[in-house]
């Protein structure tokens, strides 16, 4: 069966947008930010700065919020978390995330269909996932496998940790990465997570000793290198089957920020 691509700028969306490649929303509309949609499946380039969903803790814009305002049909897709004080947080298409400061590609679903196939398909990591990343430092490896398991660190109750004195359940984590760029100072990197753990490229590549660019929940005393302002690290590509089995891959345009890197960065 023939694989469908679908890229951030192509024809349909590009004619729905006017051509335009907007890097924020306006008043939290992402309508623009569509690069994928059927009936079942929707995918969106996310903005960094965007939370995915509610934590039940502040009150901020959020993409399933957006959702459920869009498709009100779907408010009832996906599956809410209860928090440790009983509140219940709604999750309107959520079937993954990825952090606030990381932009692309994030899957949503508009029916239960939609949701039980890629909720399958990411717990048989039969989705294929594509980072871009900036790092710091030169990695000597062009290409490697990272095979580092990942737990709870000891330091800070929002970090992870690939390292020594990790603490709990060390649960595997596989990281597969290829260099595209490097200098002495940054490396530009493409990173293929086989698991999907929490922070895991960002835990993974600290483990190594070259954390993601402007990361400043686990390198907070670096600097912030080629303009960042907010984590280096762009969800580019992602590969799953629709719920009749067609396969589909959808490509993130860079931001500006991951543009401008890129042509400032001396090799």
């Amino acid at each position: 069966m023939a694989e469908l691509v679908y890229a951030y700028g192509s024809e349909p969306y590009a004619e729905r947008i006017e051509g335009s490649t907007p890097s924020v929303p306006t008043r939290m509309n992402l309508t623009p930010f569509i690069i994928y949609e059927d009936d079942n499946i929707l995918a969106i380039n996310k903005p960094a700065g965007i939370v995915v969903h509610p934590d039940g803790r502040t009150k901020e814009d959020s993409v399933s919020e957006w959702f459920g305002k869009k498709y009100p049909k779907s408010k009832t897709v996906g599956e809410p978390i209860k928090l440790k004080n009983g509140d219940i947080v709604e999750r309107e298409g959520i079937v993954h995330r990825i952090d606030r400061d990381t932009s692309g590609i994030l899957l949503l679903a508009k029916t239960e269909s939609g949701f039980m196939t890629l909720k399958r398909q990411f717990q048989d990591r039969e989705i294929e996932k594509i980072y871009h990343a900036f790092l710091y430092g030169m990695l000597k490896e062009d290409h490697g496998t990272i095979k580092l398991p990942i737990a709870r660190s000891t330091s800070d109750f929002r970090k992870w940790s690939a390292e020594r004195g990790a603490r709990g359940e060390k649960r595997e984590a596989i990281t597969y990465f290829q260099v595209m760029k490097k200098n002495k100072e940054v490396t530009f990197v493409e990173a293929k997570p086989k698991t999907g753990r929490t922070h895991q490229i960002r835990v993974h590549f600290k483990a190594l000793q070259h954390p993601v660019v402007c990361d400043k929940l686990y390198a907070p005393s670096k600097p912030a290198l080629l303009g960042f302002e907010r984590l280096a690290l762009h969800a580019r590509q992602v590969s799953f089957k629709d719920t009749k089995g067609q396969k589909h891959t959808v490509v993130a345009e860079y931001p500006e920020d991951f543009k401008n890197a890129l042509e400032n960065m001396k090799v």
